[in-house]
């Protein structure tokens, strides 16, 4: 039997045909590999019909490289052509984890992976017993076959040669059939565009999650997983039907290294989706260390002055609410290099330390705004100051998000807080892509069109079923505000439709604007992570009724569209049957000669009771259900 050395790995030519296919636990997704043309390819079957398909790889522009593997330096050489598939592997895993905080007390962590291994290289080092050992260049690809999604990245082993790589781009397509709908975002916190999957009608590069509706019917969402340190990638239209992930820079890569994560998710309607989106969660590495400090809860911006930050201080104490929050300006003009952000300037007549002693005495925690620019040229100054006075948290204002420079330093930035116990709320482009499980400090982020831009009902209820899949959003809810285009029930609901274990709710709202409404009690009582979380109905641009459980109370968020509909909702498919409740009901009622126009009852149903609401257009509902005495 003739065996061949390549490297450090020997393999006989008769040896069994690596395998190339792998099913998720319940068999709906199967991922099969083939390899054709000197191209690496994929397709994803979801419960027995094509999903995608598409071309795997990388490029790479490495003259070491590429003069090793004898062909031309080339910045488009595709380090992914000819390479020989030398084995594989698959493996099971089942377990289950428990958050520090999310939406669901223990998450199960249930896939089958398969890792392809693959060598390249032609480059003779010399002949030994008769073998030809040649250097080579090995790359894994690695496939997870979730119930919930498939998801594939790419893996250089340890070289024993020095290896670096100088990637430029990524092959990863995916090809879905003539007829697709898709709900395209130019940028984080821009609007969606409903559009085709045809150069005539897309423009620009997309966001991630990039949700899909198929002509099949299927619901598919497009992500990303465990981005630390590489290039942010969106989607790009390259032909008709036809998506490939975009890098938004080169990377340098020092094996051993790991991609971040391509992720595809099905489901037959569009709250699969959200039920399913902990998938990326399970694709981030566990967290080390003590973050014993990290708390959830409610914040409330306050004014800079110092009347107006004790006034916020007991308005959040009254509205149970757990932190103020100084925002912009506090330490100056945010862009300005003189700024310094250990001290409050002079205007506002008052100090850190009197802030965070009075906050103190209310049981009140402070968070402080920090722009990019303070934060990195004062870092390693500010974080230890913060930790002395008891300050909570942090929000990263302005930053840069998109190269791998910016993505590395962000992420040990928030390690560099998590050191000093602070916990991290990451403001304008950055999106998440489940890290939070590695770093739990990082609590929340923007990267979503919220309250700062006013959208309308039908961008709020896109938002479950695209930006909200990735990770929690600080969406910044107002209530009082003018320039909002939704009632206020709708406004409500959104402490339960939405997630962020920080929610920062009444953004451009005094204290003073508060006049003891009735319903305003929803938004004093509703906590910020659960212990259940189940989507029970909706469809992205018309409506969402999302349903948490803390405890033995259950919370239901309904959001409409802008046109009045009439929502069902069978209590039986979250409460116990027969039991009996007490409900909290917040509703829209424009015969109301109020200001706010929410009617508040209070009822008793039993589990199982089906609710039938009539939703105003743009509106909303919120729900309590607490066990009757």
């Amino acid at each position: 039997m003739l065996a061949v050395c390549l490297g450090s790995l020997t393999f006989a030519k008769s040896a069994p045909q690596p395998v190339t296919t792998v099913s998720s636990p319940d068999g709906r997704y199967v991922f099969t590999f083939n390899q054709a043309d000197h191209q690496l390819r994929y397709a994803i079957s979801y419960q027995g019909r094509e999903l995608t398909h598409g071309d795997l790889g990388l490029t790479i522009d490495n003259h070491l490289v590429e003069q090793a593997m004898g062909v031309p330096r080339d910045s488009s050489a595709v380090f992914t052509a000819d390479m020989y598939l030398t084995g594989s592997e698959v493996v099971d895993q089942d377990t289950t984890w428990t958050p520090l905080y999310g939406e669901y007390t223990q998450l199960r962590d249930h896939y089958r992976q398969l890792t392809l291994h693959f060598i390249k290289g032609n480059q003779l080092e010399g002949v030994s017993n008769g073998y030809e050992k040649r250097k080579s260049y090995l790359l894994d690809i690695v496939v997870r076959a979730y119930d919930e999604g498939v998801a594939v990245r790419y893996h250089f082993p340890e070289a024993t040669n020095g290896l670096f790589m100088h990637v430029t781009s990524e092959l990863t397509s995916f090809v879905f059939a003539p007829g697709a709908k898709a709900w395209q975002e130019h940028w984080a916190q821009g609007p969606f565009h409903e559009t085709g999957l045809t150069c005539a009608e897309w423009t620009d590069e997309s966001e991630r999650p990039l949700l899909l509706h198929l002509a099949d019917g299927t619901w598919v969402a497009l992500g990303e997983a465990a981005l630390t340190d590489y290039p942010r990638g969106k989607f790009r239209l390259t032909a008709d039907n036809t998506l490939q992930v975009s890098m938004y820079d080169d990377a340098d890569l020092i094996t051993p290294y790991s991609t971040p994560w391509r992720v595809v998710m099905a489901g037959d309607k569009a709250t699969d989706l959200v039920n399913n989106k902990q998938l990326l969660l399970n694709l981030n590495a566990p967290a080390k260390g003590d973050f014993s400090f990290v708390r959830p809860g409610k914040a409330f911006r306050s004014g800079l002055n110092k009347e107006e930050i004790m006034a916020s201080i007991d308005f959040a104490k009254s509205m149970n609410f757990q932190y103020v929050e100084l925002d912009a300006g506090w330490y100056g003009p945010e862009m300005k290099v003189s700024s310094d952000a250990s001290e409050m300037i002079p205007r506002w007549k008052t100090s850190l330390k009197e802030v965070t002693d009075y906050a103190r005495s209310r049981g009140i925690g402070i968070w402080l705004y920090v722009n990019q620019r303070a934060l990195y040229s004062q870092l390693d100054s500010i974080l230890p100051l913060y930790e002395r006075l008891g300050i909570k948290g942090v929000k990263f204002g302005f930053v840069l998000v998109g190269s791998q420079q910016w993505t590395t330093w962000l992420h040990n930035a928030v390690r560099k807080c998590a050191e000093h116990h602070l916990m991290v709320d990451i403001h304008d482009e950055y999106r998440p892509t489940g890290v939070s499980r590695t770093l739990p400090n990082l609590m929340t982020q923007e990267g979503i069109g919220g309250n700062e831009e006013m959208p309308d009902a039908w961008h709020n209820t896109v938002l479950p079923f695209t930006r909200f899949l990735c990770g929690p959003a600080d969406y910044t809810p107002c209530y009082f505000s003018g320039r909002v285009k939704n009632t206020h029930a709708h406004q409500l609901a959104m402490a339960v439709a939405y997630y962020s274990p920080i929610e920062f709710l009444f953004w451009y709202d005094k204290p003073q604007l508060y006049r003891g409404e009735a319903e305003l009690q929803f938004w004093k009582d509703v906590p910020t992570t659960w212990d259940d979380s189940r989507c029970l109905d909706g469809e992205p641009g018309k409506f969402i009724v999302q349903a948490r459980r803390s405890s033995s109370d259950w919370y239901v968020g309904v959001m409409n569209g802008l046109e009045a509909r009439e929502v069902v909702i069978n209590t039986a498919s979250f409460l116990t049957k027969g039991k009996r409740y007490t409900l909290d009901l917040y509703t829209d009622d424009p015969t109301l000669k109020t200001r706010t126009n929410v009617r508040t009852e209070h009822l008793k149903v039993k589990g199982g009771q089906t609710l039938r609401l009539k939703l105003q257009p743009s509106g909303g509902a919120a729900l309590r259900f607490t066990l009757a005495k």
